[in-house]
């Protein structure tokens, strides 16, 4: 397990992820399936609305209380 802290997955950005995005391309991904972004507070806004207007944001959560998926 590494000891490294999250990062917020904006291009550039390094600051850290305090939100989960969750998403899938429903084009390439089965609807259970989640892919997941990281987000700072800065970031989560516009990441979340770049995956909405796609239509692939299922779900914003933060990482403290994320539960990946099994299996």
């Amino acid at each position: 397990m590494s000891e490294e802290k999250p990062i917020c997955s904006a291009k550039g950005c390094r600051a850290d992820a305090v939100w989960v995005l969750a998403w899938n391309n429903p084009k390439l991904h089965t609807p259970e399936r989640r892919k997941t972004w990281l987000a700072c507070e800065e970031h989560r806004e516009h990441l979340s609305q770049f995956l909405g207007v796609r239509g692939f944001l299922k779900d914003v959560v933060p990482l403290s209380e994320w539960q990946p998926a099994e299996g």
